[in-house]
């Protein structure tokens, strides 16, 4: 066995190294291979992540390394019985992941293909821009009847174990869905509702409180609540308060108190909106401009 490990090893390894030593342009067209390959399997992981397909690759994968140790072990009736499935099972994967594999394709065969690599970032933010005006629409509405609420927007730093105390919905994200949570006397109106990924990840979510000293005391445990999430993550927070019906918003541990809803769509959009690269360069240049105009001035 060591033997065949060792032949492998140089007649295969070796001679495709000194290949590439001899070659430069090999080596370059060999590194952006791999490195396609990483990407490739990286979009699949998220793709899959979080889906009941994530546990059954996980299933495969371990098929694929048994198979490979009874080869080695030269445990052949096991081997046997593995390669046969694992040559079967590539019609059977075809079946099983037929709606990931229906998504990536209609990608590829559209102009969504980059988004499919994560490169387009305007479909995303018209969604976002999007969600922003509905959570608007129900803070208002809530609001005006005076209904308590507490929407968690999740940015960067994800908040799983906080979406786990509560219940998972998954779900669109609609004006009617946020205000109807939030009813009195109805089994998820108590606790925070968690935006992440453009939806509705759970309700009825436990928040951990603020603590410091120098919080109002007025402040009630939504806002205590709100300003401790925004400061444990980078989380932007909508609160409604049930007692004075005004709208808040909990960033980076400070809370901005009685918002309108052209200010909270503001506040929102500025924080939630990736703008474009060209953009936030255009913007660099202007500073610039603006900064010499202004020392010359001075002169």
């Amino acid at each position: 066995m060591f033997n065949s490990l060792k032949s492998i090893y140089q007649e295969i390894i070796v001679a495709y190294i000194e290949d590439l030593c001899n070659t430069p342009l090999l080596l370059i067209m060999s590194v952006l291979d791999v490195i396609i390959v990483i990407f490739l399997f990286y979009k699949l992981f998220q793709i899959l992540k979080g889906t009941r397909a994530w546990q059954l690759l996980k299933g495969i994968l371990l098929l694929i390394l048994a198979t490979f140790v009874s080869e080695v072990l030269k445990l052949n009736i096991l081997n046997y019985i593995l390669s046969s499935v694992m040559t079967y099972g590539v019609f059977m994967l075809i079946v099983i992941f037929q709606p990931e594999l229906r998504r990536a394709l209609e990608q590829l065969g559209t102009n969504k293909f980059s988004k499919f690599l994560g490169i387009d970032n305007e479909d995303v933010n018209s969604k976002t821009k999007e969600n922003i005006y509905k959570i608007a629409i129900a803070a208002m509405e809530l609001s005006k009847t005076g209904t308590g609420a507490l929407i968690v927007i999740e940015r960067e730093i994800k908040i799983e174990d906080i979406t786990n105390t509560g219940i998972i919905m998954n779900s669109e994200i609609s004006p009617q869905l946020l205000v109807n949570i939030f009813e009195p006397k109805t089994p998820l109106h108590d606790g925070a509702v968690i935006i992440s990924n453009h939806k509705i990840a759970a309700a009825s979510c436990m928040l951990p409180l603020a603590d410091d000293k120098d919080i109002a005391r007025e402040l009630g445990t939504r806002h205590r609540a709100a300003i401790g999430i925004s400061k444990e993550s980078d989380s932007i927070v909508v609160v409604v308060s049930e007692e004075t019906g005004k709208v808040s918003i909990a960033k980076d541990g400070t809370l901005i108190a009685d918002v309108r809803e052209d200010v909270l769509k503001k506040i929102l959009i500025k924080n939630l909106i990736i703008e474009p690269k060209t953009k936030v360069k255009k913007k660099v240049k202007t500073k610039k401009k603006e900064m010499v105009v202004n020392q010359e001035e001075n002169r």
